[in-house]
Order: C-alpha cells, then sequence, then structure tokens
C-alpha cells in the first residue's frame, strides 16, 4: 500500500512528520475504497466536474497544487520570515484537500463520471475533513480540507488554509479560462 501512494504521489515523502505521513496515506486509501476506485483510477477520475470536457486528472490537479505549495512555501518564507507556515501541514493539506473527491465522485456505465450518492448528500470538503478527523490528523489539516473551497467562505482560515484556498482557486480558474468559460 505504501510504495503505490509513494508512487502514486511522491511529494508524499515531503512531510518531515512519519506518522502525519501515515495517516495522509491511510486518507487517501480508505477514500479510495469507500469509492470504489483503484490507484490507476485516479489518472482517470477528473479533479473536477464542473468544467465540461476536463481532462486534467484529481492526481495531476493534486500533484500540481502540492508543487506550487511547496515552492511558495519557499518564497513565503524567504520574504516573510517572521510569519513562519507550517510545511508539513501545507504539504499535507495539498495532497488531501480534495480527498472528498474519490468518495464524491463515480464512474458511469458509458465511463464519464458523476456524483456517487455520498456526493449528492455532502460536498468533499465535508467527506475528505471527516475522514482526516476519523484517522487522527491533526485538526489544523481537517480545517485546511475543510475550508478550501467555498465551504470555507466568510470563516476564519488559518494562514497554510488560506494559500491553499488560493491556490486550488487559481488552478480551478485559470483552467476554467482556457475552455472559454470566464
Amino acid at each position: 500500500m505504501h510504495k503505490t501512494w509513494l508512487e502514486l504521489f511522491p511529494e508524499i515523502e515531503w512531510i518531515k512528520d512519519g506518522e502525519l505521513r501515515e495517516k495522509t496515506i491511510r486518507v487517501n486509501q480508505e477514500a479510495l475504497e469507500i469509492g470504489g476506485f483503484q490507484p490507476a483510477d485516479l489518472d482517470k477520475l477528473p479533479f473536477t466536474l464542473l468544467i465540461p470536457n476536463n481532462d486534467v486528472s484529481y492526481r495531476t490537479h493534486v500533484r500540481a497544487i502540492t508543487h506550487m505549495l511547496d515552492s511558495v512555501y519557499k518564497d513565503y518564507g524567504a520574504f516573510y520570515g517572521a510569519y513562519p507556515l507550517n510545511y508539513d501541514y501545507l504539504i499535507a493539506g495539498g495532497i488531501l484537500h480534495d480527498v472528498g473527491k474519490i468518495v464524491e465522485y463515480q464512474q458511469k456505465a458509458d465511463g464519464g463520471f458523476e456524483k456517487s450518492p455520498i456526493g449528492k448528500l455532502m460536498r468533499h470538503p465535508f467527506s475528505g475533513a471527516g475522514l482526516a478527523v476519523k484517522h487522527g490528523l491533526p485538526w489544523e489539516i481537517s480545517h485546511i480540507i475543510a475550508t478550501h473551497a467555498a465551504e470555507g467562505d466568510g470563516g476564519y482560515r488559518t494562514p497554510e488554509a488560506v494559500l491553499i484556498y488560493k491556490i486550488d482557486t487559481l488552478n480551478f480558474m485559470s483552467l476554467k479560462a482556457f475552455k472559454g468559460m470566464i
């Protein structure tokens, strides 16, 4: 199991805290089991259903977000060293921010994807945060998952949650613009 997740998301190894690394893997694994997917499906699972003809996979999106967070962390520290970010929370949050989509989506008979029964009841920030709590991740990471989308608007976001929210939104909106939707 560990080898598979580290092959899919080598960025997991960037998490310095070994226990946090293991819990991050377990959350991903349980989401996969609940969603009824196999690890290879993460390259087919779309990162969003809100962009028609989206060809960016869940795995590509999660890795892109996590790489951008790593870069921002380095630049942020260089300029705002008096305001330190928690690197492990940032990276684990990047890897897990959309984990709820693995249970929010299901594959249709024609090969496309749609909302699953769970996804019709709750969006991925809720299911993802619930999985994080279940697996004993720090509350700060559950907070990141819960607030990384519109569900977090109007409330408090930690600095790490703000960065993930903004970087995720930046990616979503720019890909939407490429499809002429803005």
